[in-house]
């Protein structure tokens, strides 16, 4: 028997209660193909952020004396829930966030994984004893949850980026708020409230807050209740998150450009394949996906002869469609952006291969472009965050490794070549938090360190790293003997 579809996406869970949002304001929640209203949601307003944290403030001390099984089993449901409802939240993916079946299967599927990995978390935290130069004396470290964690997540990968940091957190014995973005509130936020409070999570550990930035934004970040803020989104709104965070632990996910570097001896029928899907998944709204490919001048032209033919192919429009691979940029604001960038990178000398003007029922869907350019020229210099790819040429192993190097950014990159360790060599010697040899940029496990450098980003999530973040260590001593003291 099919299970009831949840219901309730008008209202928003404030400290325990779904309900409206106090604001005078009202945003629509829309299909981002077909324009329609999907939803309407009263806002919050910041009374209704400080009702959510001081509700998780108080619900967290119980939580976190509760024992590690009672805590992991809550994970566990929700995995199972997220299985037993898997078509309607993919069904959710398409509609809100315009994610055609690729996107929208990938993005269930890391959020289930979320939910598994996690349930393991309650009995991997571990404390340690240590060497003491105090006779008798015994030197404890415990490892205890940080308290309450506000999480703000982007449109792009919206739940499980909620939920990569909402999982571990709870699962360690905090409390979250959660803001999830404003084109995705349902699987951002709402949808995945559905499914943990289903899950028998204990009311007003998880509230989520839907509002504009102008009445909770700087607020939910300020407010002396979080400990920690994990953040995923743009680098200046990241910057903006460290000024106004205080003396608060960051975890954030910030922007991208991945290079894809294909040097001079790799598989270029391989090369081809990583590079369409690591450019195009999502229509290239992934803070991961490759932004530059760098070829080296050998192979440049042979490489770019077979790509283009690969991206001319891709299926564009409906993502509720088969075999649709680019579906619609999620809103006005972002395509136009998109447009903008392109047209400096031909002004800037690029020459454009491949593209076409935006289709579909509200003009959302952009064909795929392919540019020939170098790392000046504007959708190389900076992240596109859409179906545009720039390649660039390089003569030989260095200046493709200086070009790679050279932007601010540093999240994921990607590197080809029939030799193993050669790709691990040059892999070592990319300034970036991720970098996969013979495989796309795009990849994301949740085992592992996930993160960037330089001006992409603070922390890493996932595995024990996701541990480290949502928990602090707090030192205990107990002198077994009486102590001499000096005087």
């Amino acid at each position: 028997m099919a299970l009831p579809r949840y219901d309730g996406f008008d209202r928003m869970p404030i400290a325990g209660t779904w309900r409206e949002g106090r604001s005078e304001k009202t945003a629509a929640d829309t299909d981002p193909y077909t324009g329609e209203t999907l939803t309407e949601i009263r806002l919050a307003t910041a009374d209704d952020l400080d009702e959510a944290y001081a509700a998780a403030r108080e619900a967290q001390r119980e939580w976190a004396a509760r024992l590690p099984s009672d805590r992991a089993d809550v994970l566990r449901r929700a995995a199972r829930i997220m299985e037993d409802r898997e078509d309607e939240i993919v069904d959710w993916h398409v509609r809100e966030s315009g994610a055609a079946a690729p996107a929208a299967q990938f993005e269930y599927a890391i959020t289930l994984r979320d939910f598994h990995e996690a349930s393991s978390y309650p009995y991997r935290v571990e404390g340690r004893i240590l060497p003491a130069d105090v006779e008798g004396k015994e030197s404890r470290v415990y490892r205890r949850p940080v308290g309450v964690v506000a999480v703000i997540s982007p449109w792009n990968v919206p739940m499980h980026l909620s939920n990569r940091s909402v999982a571990p957190a709870l699962a360690l014995g905090n409390a979250v708020v959660l803001k999830p973005a404003g084109d995705t509130p349902v699987t951002g936020g709402l949808l995945l409230a559905k499914v943990y409070e289903e899950a028998g999570l204990p009311p007003g550990l998880l509230s989520v807050v839907i509002g504009s930035g102008s009445e909770i934004g700087d607020a939910i970040v300020s407010h002396p209740t979080p400990r920690v803020v994990s953040f995923t989104g743009s680098t200046p709104v990241g910057k903006g998150i460290a000024e106004k965070a205080g003396l608060k632990k960051l975890s954030l996910e910030l922007g991208g450009n991945g290079p894809l570097v294909v040097l001079d001896d790799a598989d270029l029928d391989l090369a081809v394949d990583a590079a369409v899907f690591g450019k195009f998944f999502h229509q290239g709204q992934v803070c991961m996906i490759t932004n530059r490919i760098v070829v080296d001048d050998s192979v440049h032209d042979a490489f770019v002869e077979r790509y283009v033919e690969r991206v001319r192919g891709l299926k564009v429009g409906d993502p509720r469609e088969p075999d649709t691979v680019i579906g619609p940029i999620i809103n006005g604001k972002q395509l136009e952006g998109i447009q903008e960038k392109v047209a400096q990178a031909r002004e800037d000398g690029a020459e454009q291969v491949l593209g076409g003007d935006p289709t579909g029922p509200i003009g959302s869907v952009l064909p795929p472009h392919v540019l020939l350019g170098t790392n000046d020229v504007a959708t190389a210099r900076q992240e596109v965050f859409g179906p545009v790819a720039t390649v660039i040429r390089a003569s030989g192993e260095d200046e493709a490794l200086a070009i790679a190097n050279d932007t601010e950014y540093g999240l994921s990159s990607a590197v080809f070549t029939r030799d193993t360790e050669r790709g691990v060599r040059f892999a070592l010697r990319v300034e970036a938090g991720m970098t996969h040899v013979n495989d796309s940029p795009l990849n994301d496990e949740n085992n592992t360190a996930f993160g960037g450098e330089k001006e992409s980003g603070l922390g890493r999530f996932g595995g024990e790293w996701a541990i480290d973040e949502f928990t602090t260590d707090h030192w205990v001593s107990v002198q077994h003997t009486r102590r001499q003291y000096p005087f």
